[in-house]
Protein backbone atom coordinates (compact mmCIF):
# COMPACT_ATOMS: atom_id res chain seq x y z
CA UNK A 1 0.00 0.00 0.00
CA UNK A 2 1.24 3.49 -0.80
CA UNK A 3 2.06 5.93 1.95
CA UNK A 4 -0.74 7.95 3.52
CA UNK A 5 -1.17 11.49 2.26
CA UNK A 6 -0.98 14.05 5.07
CA UNK A 7 -4.24 15.92 5.55
CA UNK A 8 -4.08 19.52 6.67
CA UNK A 9 -7.56 19.32 8.16
CA UNK A 10 -6.31 16.70 10.62
CA UNK A 11 -3.10 18.55 11.45
CA UNK A 12 -1.02 15.66 10.09
CA UNK A 13 2.77 15.99 9.86
CA UNK A 14 4.32 12.53 9.58
CA UNK A 15 7.57 12.00 11.46
CA UNK A 16 10.22 10.49 9.15
CA UNK A 17 13.25 10.29 11.46
CA UNK A 18 13.34 6.83 13.08
CA UNK A 19 15.87 7.90 15.71
CA UNK A 20 13.45 10.58 16.96
CA UNK A 21 10.60 8.06 16.96
CA UNK A 22 12.72 5.67 19.04
CA UNK A 23 13.50 8.42 21.56
CA UNK A 24 9.79 9.21 21.91
CA UNK A 25 8.95 5.52 22.35
CA UNK A 26 11.65 5.27 25.02
CA UNK A 27 9.79 7.83 27.14
CA UNK A 28 7.62 4.87 28.15
CA UNK A 29 10.55 2.56 28.93
CA UNK A 30 9.93 0.41 32.00
CA UNK A 31 6.17 0.98 31.95
CA UNK A 32 5.10 -2.23 30.22
CA UNK A 33 3.02 -3.39 33.19
CA UNK A 34 0.34 -0.81 32.31
CA UNK A 35 -1.60 -0.82 29.00
CA UNK A 36 -0.62 1.89 26.53
CA UNK A 37 -2.80 3.88 24.15
CA UNK A 38 -1.18 5.66 21.19
CA UNK A 39 -3.05 8.67 19.84
CA UNK A 40 -2.82 9.38 16.10
CA UNK A 41 -0.35 6.70 14.94
CA UNK A 42 -0.60 7.68 11.28
CA UNK A 43 1.69 5.30 9.40
CA UNK A 44 3.05 3.76 12.58
CA UNK A 45 6.52 5.29 12.80
CA UNK A 46 6.21 5.36 16.60
CA UNK A 47 3.99 2.30 16.76
CA UNK A 48 6.68 -0.09 15.51
CA UNK A 49 9.00 0.81 18.39
CA UNK A 50 6.21 0.50 20.96
CA UNK A 51 5.35 -2.97 19.68
CA UNK A 52 9.03 -3.98 19.66
CA UNK A 53 9.28 -2.84 23.28
CA UNK A 54 6.48 -5.24 24.25
CA UNK A 55 3.82 -2.75 25.29
CA UNK A 56 0.20 -3.86 25.63
CA UNK A 57 -0.71 -1.42 22.88
CA UNK A 58 -3.89 -0.05 21.38
CA UNK A 59 -4.00 2.84 18.92
CA UNK A 60 -6.75 5.34 18.15
CA UNK A 61 -6.80 6.89 14.68
CA UNK A 62 -9.44 9.09 13.04
CA UNK A 63 -8.02 9.07 9.50
CA UNK A 64 -9.56 6.19 7.50
CA UNK A 65 -6.58 6.03 5.13
CA UNK A 66 -4.19 5.64 8.08
CA UNK A 67 -6.44 2.97 9.62
CA UNK A 68 -6.26 1.02 6.37
CA UNK A 69 -2.48 1.43 6.21
CA UNK A 70 -2.06 0.16 9.78
CA UNK A 71 -4.27 -2.84 9.03
CA UNK A 72 -2.07 -3.85 6.09
CA UNK A 73 1.34 -3.12 7.62
CA UNK A 74 0.87 -3.95 11.30
CA UNK A 75 -0.79 -7.37 11.63
CA UNK A 76 0.19 -7.42 15.31
CA UNK A 77 -2.35 -4.63 15.85
CA UNK A 78 -5.28 -6.71 14.59
CA UNK A 79 -8.32 -5.87 16.74
CA UNK A 80 -6.40 -3.10 18.50
CA UNK A 81 -6.93 -0.21 16.09
CA UNK A 82 -9.73 2.08 17.27
CA UNK A 83 -11.03 4.04 14.27
CA UNK A 84 -12.45 7.00 16.15
CA UNK A 85 -11.89 10.58 17.26
CA UNK A 86 -9.80 10.46 20.45
CA UNK A 87 -11.46 13.60 21.82
CA UNK A 88 -14.87 11.91 21.64
CA UNK A 89 -13.69 8.52 22.90
CA UNK A 90 -15.01 7.20 26.22
CA UNK A 91 -11.81 5.70 27.58
CA UNK A 92 -13.69 3.84 30.32
CA UNK A 93 -15.32 1.72 27.60
CA UNK A 94 -11.82 0.47 26.75
CA UNK A 95 -10.10 0.33 30.13
CA UNK A 96 -12.93 0.31 32.64
CA UNK A 97 -11.49 1.62 35.91
CA UNK A 98 -8.00 0.26 35.19
CA UNK A 99 -4.90 2.38 34.88
CA UNK A 100 -3.29 3.08 31.50
CA UNK A 101 -0.74 5.33 29.82
CA UNK A 102 -0.96 7.55 26.73
CA UNK A 103 1.62 8.40 24.08
CA UNK A 104 1.54 10.02 20.67
CA UNK A 105 2.84 12.36 18.04
CA UNK A 106 -0.15 14.55 18.76
CA UNK A 107 -1.91 16.56 16.04
CA UNK A 108 -0.92 20.16 16.66
CA UNK A 109 -4.41 21.51 16.08
CA UNK A 110 -5.91 19.58 19.01
CA UNK A 111 -2.92 19.10 21.34
CA UNK A 112 -4.27 21.36 24.11
CA UNK A 113 -7.63 19.57 24.00
CA UNK A 114 -5.86 16.22 24.27
CA UNK A 115 -4.20 17.29 27.52
CA UNK A 116 -7.45 18.66 28.93
CA UNK A 117 -8.86 15.20 28.26
CA UNK A 118 -5.93 13.64 30.12
CA UNK A 119 -7.04 15.69 33.12
CA UNK A 120 -10.50 14.14 32.89
CA UNK A 121 -8.89 10.72 33.38
CA UNK A 122 -6.14 11.77 35.79
CA UNK A 123 -7.05 9.04 38.28
CA UNK A 124 -6.34 6.39 35.63
CA UNK A 125 -3.58 7.85 33.46
CA UNK A 126 -0.27 7.24 35.24
CA UNK A 127 1.96 8.63 32.51
CA UNK A 128 1.41 10.63 29.34
CA UNK A 129 4.22 11.47 26.94
CA UNK A 130 4.72 12.49 23.35
CA UNK A 131 5.40 15.21 20.85
CA UNK A 132 3.44 18.37 20.20
CA UNK A 133 4.05 21.93 19.07
CA UNK A 134 7.01 23.25 21.06
CA UNK A 135 5.14 26.33 22.22
CA UNK A 136 2.40 24.19 23.80
CA UNK A 137 4.91 21.74 25.28
CA UNK A 138 6.82 24.62 26.87
CA UNK A 139 3.60 26.11 28.20
CA UNK A 140 2.64 22.85 29.90
CA UNK A 141 6.06 22.54 31.55
CA UNK A 142 6.51 26.25 32.34
CA UNK A 143 7.19 27.30 35.95
CA UNK A 144 5.43 30.19 37.70
CA UNK A 145 6.76 33.55 36.60
CA UNK A 146 7.30 32.44 33.02
CA UNK A 147 5.60 34.28 30.17
CA UNK A 148 4.31 30.96 28.83
CA UNK A 149 2.89 29.81 32.20
CA UNK A 150 -0.87 29.55 31.92
CA UNK A 151 -4.05 27.55 32.42
CA UNK A 152 -2.69 24.21 31.22
CA UNK A 153 0.48 24.70 33.27
CA UNK A 154 -1.41 25.08 36.54
CA UNK A 155 -4.12 22.48 35.97
CA UNK A 156 -1.69 19.78 34.80
CA UNK A 157 1.04 20.57 37.33
CA UNK A 158 -1.51 20.14 40.12
CA UNK A 159 -1.69 16.44 39.29
CA UNK A 160 1.46 15.60 37.29
CA UNK A 161 5.21 16.03 37.47
CA UNK A 162 6.16 17.42 34.06
CA UNK A 163 9.43 17.12 32.14
CA UNK A 164 10.30 18.92 28.92
CA UNK A 165 12.58 16.30 27.35
CA UNK A 166 13.85 17.57 23.99
CA UNK A 167 13.13 19.71 20.93
CA UNK A 168 12.54 18.34 17.41
CA UNK A 169 13.36 20.37 14.29
CA UNK A 170 10.93 20.90 11.42
CA UNK A 171 12.97 19.02 8.80
CA UNK A 172 12.21 15.52 10.14
CA UNK A 173 8.55 15.66 9.11
CA UNK A 174 6.62 15.22 5.89
CA UNK A 175 5.27 17.79 5.27
CA UNK A 176 7.46 19.96 7.54
CA UNK A 177 5.45 22.05 10.04
CA UNK A 178 6.14 25.76 10.31
CA UNK A 179 7.12 25.39 13.97
CA UNK A 180 9.48 23.31 16.07
CA UNK A 181 8.14 20.46 18.18
CA UNK A 182 8.75 19.49 21.78
CA UNK A 183 8.61 16.15 23.58
CA UNK A 184 7.31 16.08 27.14
CA UNK A 185 6.39 13.51 29.77
CA UNK A 186 3.77 13.81 32.50
CA UNK A 187 4.03 11.44 35.46
CA UNK A 188 1.16 11.27 37.93
CA UNK A 189 2.16 12.66 41.32
CA UNK A 190 0.97 11.51 44.73
CA UNK A 191 -1.85 14.07 45.02
CA UNK A 192 -5.25 12.45 45.61
CA UNK A 193 -7.16 15.56 46.68
CA UNK A 194 -6.27 19.20 46.05
CA UNK A 195 -7.46 20.37 49.43
CA UNK A 196 -9.99 22.71 47.87
CA UNK A 197 -13.09 22.61 45.70
CA UNK A 198 -11.77 21.33 42.37
CA UNK A 199 -14.40 23.03 40.20
CA UNK A 200 -13.81 26.37 41.92
CA UNK A 201 -10.05 25.86 41.48
CA UNK A 202 -10.50 25.35 37.72
CA UNK A 203 -12.80 28.36 37.49
CA UNK A 204 -10.34 30.62 39.31
CA UNK A 205 -7.38 29.47 37.20
CA UNK A 206 -9.27 29.91 33.92
CA UNK A 207 -10.77 33.27 34.91
CA UNK A 208 -7.42 34.59 36.14
CA UNK A 209 -5.50 33.70 33.00
CA UNK A 210 -8.39 34.76 30.80
CA UNK A 211 -7.37 38.29 31.80
CA UNK A 212 -3.72 37.62 32.59
CA UNK A 213 -2.63 41.25 32.29
CA UNK A 214 -5.00 42.26 35.06
CA UNK A 215 -4.44 41.82 38.76
CA UNK A 216 -6.40 39.08 40.49
CA UNK A 217 -8.44 41.78 42.18
CA UNK A 218 -9.81 42.89 38.82
CA UNK A 219 -10.12 39.52 37.11
CA UNK A 220 -11.76 37.70 40.04
CA UNK A 221 -14.04 40.49 41.25
CA UNK A 222 -17.02 38.83 39.59
CA UNK A 223 -16.50 35.64 41.62
CA UNK A 224 -16.72 37.45 44.96
CA UNK A 225 -19.43 39.26 46.92
CA UNK A 226 -19.42 43.01 46.41
CA UNK A 227 -17.02 44.77 48.82
CA UNK A 228 -15.57 41.43 49.97
CA UNK A 229 -12.64 41.94 52.40
CA UNK A 230 -10.68 39.44 50.30
CA UNK A 231 -10.35 42.06 47.56
CA UNK A 232 -8.08 44.07 49.85
CA UNK A 233 -5.67 41.23 50.63
CA UNK A 234 -2.12 41.41 49.20
CA UNK A 235 -2.56 38.31 47.01
CA UNK A 236 -5.23 40.13 45.03
CA UNK A 237 -2.65 42.67 43.83
CA UNK A 238 -0.73 39.88 42.09
CA UNK A 239 -1.09 38.61 38.53
CA UNK A 240 -1.91 34.96 37.81
CA UNK A 241 1.53 33.99 36.46
CA UNK A 242 3.01 34.85 39.87
CA UNK A 243 1.07 32.05 41.62
CA UNK A 244 2.11 28.42 41.84
CA UNK A 245 -0.31 25.54 42.27
CA UNK A 246 -0.32 25.78 46.07
CA UNK A 247 -1.03 29.52 45.95
CA UNK A 248 -3.97 28.89 43.63
CA UNK A 249 -5.26 26.25 46.04
CA UNK A 250 -4.99 28.69 48.95
CA UNK A 251 -6.73 31.38 46.90
CA UNK A 252 -9.52 28.95 46.01
CA UNK A 253 -10.15 28.26 49.69
CA UNK A 254 -10.25 32.03 50.38
CA UNK A 255 -12.77 32.58 47.58
CA UNK A 256 -14.88 29.64 48.78
CA UNK A 257 -14.86 31.03 52.33
CA UNK A 258 -15.76 34.53 51.09
CA UNK A 259 -18.80 33.10 49.33
CA UNK A 260 -19.96 30.93 52.24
Amino acid sequence: MQQVKAKKSLGQHFLTDLSVAKRIADTMAGRNAVPLLEVGPGMGVLTRFLLDAGHDLRVVELDAESVEYLGVNFPDLAGRVIAYDFLKLDLKRIYGESHFNIIGNYPYNISSQIFFKVLDYKDQIDCCSGMLQREVAQRIAAPPGSKTYGILSVLLQAWYDIEYLFTVDENVFNPPPKVKSGVIRLTRNAVKELGCNEQTFKSIVKTSFGQRRKTLRNSLRGLLPKESPLLAEPIMAMRPEQLGVQEFIALTNKVTEANA
